[in-house]
């Protein structure tokens, strides 16, 4: 099984944030990836610089028959579609979709790092994976979500806001 995270914090040419990801989840299904859970829209602060403009996220708990670089490709070429410009590091994005956990694997190249270097670190990564896969565990430091969630700080626990609005994937 593998966890991705997708976010975004700004509009753009096919509608707002929650649309961005809407259509992100139907490209990466398009793309083989067969989704088992989405977790609802979380809300966050935009990070460092929270004067920018709020991110929408959510975690998607899936199979991909292929290996990671075919699935690295392919969010590359959807972000790409979606109108992601990569300029400068955290600025404001249409998309970012990124690969949390891919099967437990643990390696580190130019390309890719995984699991995700900051995953453990990242409120708006743990609550929805705490949300859709309950018994996930980091496959490096080999504690569950639980446990990583309760290590946040108090702010980032508190910063975070679980919507109520979710997307809908035919199965």
């Amino acid at each position: 099984m593998i966890h991705l995270n997708l976010g975004s914090n700004l509009v753009s040419d096919f509608g707002s944030k929650s649309t961005n990801i809407l259509i992100a989840v139907d490209l990466l299904s398009q793309k083989k990836l067969k989704i088992k859970k989405i977790s609802n829209f979380y809300e966050t602060p935009s990070y460092p610089n929270q004067k920018l403009p709020k991110f929408l996220n959510i975690g998607i708990y899936a199979n991909y028959e292929y290996n990671y670089l075919k699935l690295l490709k392919e969010i590359h070429f959807i972000e790409k579609k979606l109108g992601r410009v990569r300029k400068k590091k955290n600025e404001p994005r249409i998309i970012d979709i990124d690969i949390i956990d891919f099967k437990g694997l643990v390696i580190n190249t130019k390309k890719l790092t995984l699991p995700h270097p900051k995953s453990h670190l990242r409120n708006f990564v743990l609550y929805p994976i705490f949300q859709i896969d309950p018994n996930w565990t980091h496959p490096i430091l080999k504690q569950n979500a639980r446990f990583l969630i309760n290590k946040l700080s108090q702010k980032s626990r508190i910063e975070i806001t679980r919507l109520r609005k979710n997307v809908n994937i035919q199965t």
